[in-house]
Parts: structure tokens; C-alpha cells; sequence
């Protein structure tokens, strides 16, 4: 009998978060100067991807939940092969593409990923790539495709890229990460500490001062759970309301890393916090041109936190929290919006969220699927959107022979959640990925086309404002009234 493998109570939960509305599916397209050699692809999946068990194993039910199963009729041709189509697929008709089989589910049957190379008319060709989110979370998932490529040279027996799935690099060169490695540190901290627990007990009565730490995060936990428990819905908008099976998506061009660094360094901020910013401003333009009133409108969306320890480097599974953050979309003053953002950001590196959603989710994967659908419903209704931000190589990288130009990526929503936004560093420049439900969002390369305009408004000031003037969101919005004919 092939070998089984029980799987884990947080992957159990993302398996059966399926729905016709919202598939767990992490997509992506990867485009290319040129033409794959694709002897050359297949024989980089075999030797680096394979190699992780996940790829070669189905989904099997038994009578107590799901294991991994070794699949006895593998084949590599059922999950990479070749689109064959009249006629290239330009910008529009790739997106169609991936957007549809962004609603058609993985067959069950067969281990739960699929690559397709496809032939278009952007220079080359594109590898479109959907795994299912059971297999691992997004910085995993990053790591395993990335160790595909050929290395810096492209040529064939080129020494592999090396990605470490935990990557932790300088902030000079992934300023935007600042976010999710200072968030880190606390989360380890706290799981330290409750992990330590009953070890530590008798140290604890004979040191007052560590058992004051201990009731500090314990009080900070309960607050936490009581803040998800209370948490009222976000503002209703368009991008909310009941999703049908289709879904559409859209990419921006990507934008120089250097000149947002720049930018964010003049105004005392962090990357992250200007690319949210530019992503809240774009939604704020899009409601406003459709004549939607967004006095005191909130949006909430949910944040992955990688929560991968040492010990996780090289594995696969989810390995990651959830945290929320309101983004305003009511003041039309990009300043206040960015310094506000910036607050909340910064509240959110103490809050002790990641922790407990993974936990939440380990524990609803133990429960029966009707239970898990009620819990997880309840947090995805607090929420607009989903929002990542994955800093990728900051060297072009060749796979196959050719040069991966921009490679984009999707994650699933939950529930009744109608919005993906997806941040993505590479080769020293910074794009978005969206993807929404047709029913709600029918044109998201409206929203994407306007992220650029937005990073400009900083861009503008940085340039023509006095600097000392730039921490003052109202002295700034009143100079450029004076100023205005």
C-alpha cells in the first residue's frame, strides 16, 4: 500500500475551505523573455520541486479526517504540459486565462498542482502555476518555484538559485519586509513563553518579575481574542456582497524599487506602509468615480504573518497568522491616509493576532466541516479583502533558459471575501496582482492601473513640497490650495 502521512490540523482547515465562490488556490503567472526549453523545465521539476513529497501525493479521506497519500499512477505530464492554442494570448486574454482556471478546481483525484506553459504575444511565454493552499502557505510555495531557476548565468548546468523559504534579508535590500520581520519578533516571543509554561512553573513563584511577563502576554492574548470576538464588520462597499464563480484579475507594470525607498525615506515611512497606502488610495479613486459615498468608510482586510521558525526552513505546511488592518478610505488627503496607516501598522507589530488566528486554525481543523465554515465565516465577514506582501530576488533569474521578466501571484480569499491584493518585489521593482469576483469587481485593471497614479501623489510632494513641511498633512493640503489656480 503506498505510504500515508496524517495532515495536520491547520492544512486539514485550508483543504476544506474550498468553496465554488473562493477555491484555495494559490495562482500564479511567471513571464518570460523567450521560450521555455521545456526538457529543460521538466527536468528542474523533477529534480527540485518532486523532491518534496507533497508533489506526488493526492488527498485520501479516512474514517478520523485526511492523509497524504503517495499517488500510485503519478505522472508528470497530468501536471505540467503545454497549452496548445491558435494565436498568442495577449495582456487581456492571459488574464481571461488565468482567471478562469482560477475557478475551476484541481482534480481531486491527483496531487493537487498543476504548471502550463502558454505561448503569448508579451514577449514570450508565460508559466501559469495553481497549487493548492494545503500544501503549504505562500513563503514555502515561493521557495519551492524559485529553486527552479537555472541561476543568474540562464545557462543550462548553471548552479540552482538557493531560496531559503524563511528568507530574512538586509533592509537595504527588502525595506518593504520591515513589516513582517519586526512583527516576528514579538510573535516568537509570546510562543516562547506559553510553550515554556509549565516548565518554568516553580521558576515562576520564586521570580515575581518573569511572572509578570507571563500574565502581560496572557492579558494581551485574552485582549486579542476579544478584539476578534467583538469585532464589527467593515464599511459596506462594492467590494462586498455575494460572490459567484467567476473571477477576474489584473496586474500593474511594476514600479522602481529605488524611488519608493527614496520616498519613503524622506517621509519617515517604510515601504510596506507607502505600497498599502498607494493600494487604499487606488480603492478610494475607484469608489469615487462610480459616485459611491466614502464618508467614514473603512475597509478591514486580512494579513498573512509568516510565522516559520528555524526549524520550519525547507518545509512545507502553513506556517502563518492572520492579522487585520483598517485601511481609510475616507480622507482624500494622501498624507493623513499614509501617516495613519503608518500608526496602525505600527500598533499591529504588538498585537499578538498571528499567533492566535494559526491557533484558531489548528484547532477548527480538528472540528467537523460544518463547525469550521461557522468559525471561519465569522472572521472572513469582518473582512474586504485579502492583502500579502512578498518580497521576491532582487536579481533577474533565468529558468529553463529563458529570463523571468515579472512574475505575478494570487492568493485565495476565504468565505465570502471578494478581493485579493497581492504585493510582489522583483529584479528592483514592486507590482500588484488583484483579484476579485466578476459579480462584484467585473474591471480590476481600473483599480490596478491606478496604483502608480497614487505612489505619484508622494512622489510629486517629495519633489516639489518643503520637506519640513511634509509631517503635516493639513499645512501641506492648505499650501497646495493657496497654490492652486
Amino acid at each position: 500500500m503506498p505510504s500515508r502521512e496524517r495532515i495536520s490540523n491547520v492544512d486539514t482547515a485550508w483543504l476544506r475551505m474550498d468553496r465554488p465562490s473562493n477555491l484555495m488556490q494559490i495562482v500564479g503567472v511567471m513571464l518570460f523573455d523567450g521560450k521555455l526549453d521545456f526538457a529543460r523545465l521538466k527536468l528542474a521539476v523533477e529534480q527540485r520541486m518532486l523532491v518534496h513529497r507533497r508533489f506526488v501525493q493526492r488527498v485520501v479521506a479516512d474514517g478520523t479526517g485526511y492523509c497524504w497519500q503517495d499517488d500510485p499512477d503519478f505522472c508528470l505530464g497530468n501536471h505540467l504540459r503545454r497549452v496548445v492554442r491558435r494565436g498568442r494570448l495577449d495582456k487581456a486574454g492571459l488574464q481571461r486565462f488565468v482567471a478562469d482556471l482560477a475557478a475551476k478546481p484541481l482534480d481531486q483525484r491527483r496531487p493537487l498542482w498543476e504548471m502550463l506553459v502558454v505561448d503569448t504575444a508579451l514577449g514570450g511565454q508565460a508559466l501559469v502555476l495553481r497549487i493548492h493552499h494545503s500544501i503549504a502557505d505562500g513563503i514555502a510555495l515561493v521557495g519551492v518555484i524559485l529553486s527552479l531557476a537555472d541561476g543568474a548565468s540562464g545557462r543550462a548546468g548553471s548552479t540552482p538559485l538557493v531560496v531559503s523559504a524563511n528568507h530574512d534579508a538586509g533592509e537595504d535590500e527588502h525595506e518593504q519586509d520591515i513589516f513582517w520581520r519586526a512583527l516576528w519578533h514579538p510573535l516568537a516571543e509570546a510562543g516562547r513563553l506559553v510553550s515554556d509554561l509549565r516548565e518554568q512553573y516553580s521558576d515562576l513563584l520564586s521570580n515575581p518579575k518573569q511572572l509578570m511577563g507571563f500574565a502581560r502576554v496572557g492579558r494581551d492574548v485574552a485582549g486579542e481574542i476579544a478584539k476578534l470576538a467583538t469585532m464589527a464588520n467593515d464599511s459596506p462597499t462594492r467590494f462586498k456582497g455575494k460572490l459567484g464563480t467567476r473571477k477576474q484579475l489584473a496586474w500593474s507594470e511594476p514600479i522602481p524599487l529605488a524611488e519608493i525607498k527614496e520616498v519613503g525615506r524622506v517621509l519617515g515611512c517604510s515601504v510596506n506602509d507607502l505600497l498599502l497606502t498607494a493600494v487604499a488610495g487606488s480603492l478610494r479613486a475607484y469608489l469615487v468615480d462610480r459616485g459611491e459615498d466614502v464618508a467614514g468608510v473603512e475597509i478591514r482586510a486580512m494579513v498573512p504573518v509568516n510565522l516559520r521558525g528555524p526549524d520550519d526552513m525547507g518545509t512545507l505546511g502553513n506556517r502563518f497568522g492572520l492579522v487585520t488592518l483598517e485601511l481609510p478610505l475616507d480622507d482624500e488627503n494622501p498624507l493623513a491616509r499614509l501617516y495613519e496607516i503608518r500608526k496602525r501598522m505600527a500598533k499591529l507589530k504588538e498585537s499578538y493576532q498571528a499567533e492566535l488566528t494559526l491557533s484558531i486554525l489548528g484547532v477548527v481543523g480538528m472540528l467537523p466541516r460544518f463547525v469550521q465554515q461557522s468559525v471561519l465565516d465569522l472572521l472572513a465577514n469582518k473582512a474586504t479583502a485579502v492583502m500579502t506582501n512578498v518580497p521576491g530576488p532582487q536579481t533577474a533569474l533565468y529558468l529553463a533558459g529563458a529570463r523571468l521578466r515579472q512574475p505575478l501571484f494570487w492568493v485565495p480569499q476565504s468565505g465570502n471575501i471578494g478581493m485579493g491584493v497581492s504585493i510582489l518585489s522583483y529584479a528592483g521593482n514592486v507590482q500588484i496582482g488583484l483579484m476579485t469576483g466578476h459579480d462584484l469587481v467585473p474591471d480590476p485593471q481600473d483599480i490596478v492601473d491606478r496604483f502608480a497614479k497614487e505612489f505619484d501623489k508622494f512622489l510629486m510632494l517629495v519633489l516639489m513640497e518643503p520637506w519640513e513641511r511634509l509631517g503635516d498633512p493639513e499645512a501641506v493640503a492648505a499650501a497646495l490650495a493657496r497654490e492652486s489656480p
